[in-house]
């Protein structure tokens, strides 16, 4: 398994830990923001791949022009990219 860990900006969660395997999503963890909220979406991400993790949330607006789903959008592009 590997985790890699995106800094979020704009948003209550500050940090956003992805755990996968192969390119599936096995956990993700929010750090800060809506618990209820953040822990929804971890548990609807699980067994996901990451491509369409990011696919889904990209877009999803809260405040300041992005959100918890949209930070974690663009954290799994830019690790994909990196890849």
């Amino acid at each position: 398994m590997e985790t890699f860990i995106i800094h979020a900006h704009g948003t209550c969660s500050t940090e956003i830990h992805v755990d996968h395997e192969n390119g599936i999503i096995q956990h993700v963890t929010f750090i800060g923001g809506c618990r209820g909220n953040t822990k929804g979406v971890a548990a609807l991400l699980v067994g996901m791949k990451l491509e369409e993790a990011a696919r889904r949330l990209e877009g999803i607006m809260c405040r300041n022009g992005t959100s918890c789903p949209n930070e974690l959008a663009k954290g799994i592009k830019e690790y994909l990219a990196r890849q």
